[in-house]
């Protein structure tokens, strides 16, 4: 199995420069474009939150419009930048996303990893939440299929990346999901958006991967003091391969011709 997972797309209905003075749309288009080209292609596409920038049905009327030619299954959960009301009323023949309820948590049993995806937004705040009835429900997921190898993806990463302004604003009740996690081995991903950069940890017994953005990455910042700014480097997604001998093994690739933002700082 193969799985392309594109995340912080933060895609736009104006017109001008995107997030960071980067293409946020023109860069989707062409990620989809490379998408569908691959040789193998994706069996499905994993969108890890901030589909797009302002929560607006306009901006995901583009959204839609951007990610239709791709070939394969496109499963999406919501980013802080998200409404999740305006995505379930964008995208009303994916099936999978609950129509009711609080949260957009659902299961995707028809592959051969089990995917499990994840609602961490707070409504109008930056950063996340694994609250307690969040990791009760994940517990009850993961208990239901145990020996099914199994993918978790989120927006919001639940672990420190080393980028102090990120970690600001990550994920809320990480320990305690890290603690769901470490009691089911068929975990083979934890598989995160958020951050702008690719990041990969070994935690509570699986490895965790954050997805850079097909919009715009943020400088590489490792200093307590550093502020968030943008980086030139080209805009990227990942691919998780289900190797019949070596196991899930994740790649990034670079999206060709896509245009990077121009180095300067984030303004929140």
């Amino acid at each position: 199995m193969l799985i392309a997972q594109i995340s912080d797309c933060h895609v736009e209905a104006t017109d001008g420069p995107g997030v960071g003075g980067s293409d946020p749309g023109g860069n989707l288009a062409l990620c989809v474009a490379q998408i569908n080209a691959r040789d193998p292609r994706p069996d499905i596409v994993l969108a890890t939150g901030d589909l797009i920038n302002d929560g607006s049905p306009a901006s995901y009327a583009v959204l839609r419009r951007l990610l239709a030619p791709l070939t394969m299954p496109v499963y999406l959960i919501p980013g802080n930048h998200d409404d999740r009301a305006a995505l379930r009323d964008a995208f009303p023949d994916h099936g999978y996303l609950p129509t009711d309820g609080d949260v957009l948590h659902y299961v995707i049993d028809a592959h051969p990893l089990r995917l499990i995806g994840l609602d961490t937004v707070i409504p109008r705040e930056m950063g996340g939440l694994m609250d307690a009835t969040r990791c009760a429900w994940l517990e009850a997921r993961l208990g239901e299929a145990p020996d099914r190898p199994t993918v978790v993806f989120m927006h919001h990463p639940p672990f420190l990346t080393g980028l102090a302004k990120m970690d600001s604003m990550t994920c809320a009740g990480g320990d305690a999901m890290g603690r769901v996690i470490a009691g089911h081995a068929q975990v083979q991903r934890v598989l995160c958006g958020h951050v702008h950069r690719p990041v990969q940890t070994c935690w509570n017994g699986t490895l965790a991967c954050i997805a850079p953005s097909t919009a715009a990455q943020l400088r590489l910042g490792l200093g307590p003091e550093d502020a968030l700014s943008w980086s030139p480097e080209p805009p990227a997604y990942l691919l998780h391969y289900q190797h019949p001998e070596a196991g899930l093994l994740t790649h990034m690739d670079v999206i060709e011709g896509a245009v990077p933002p121009k180095a300067s700082p984030v303004i929140m």
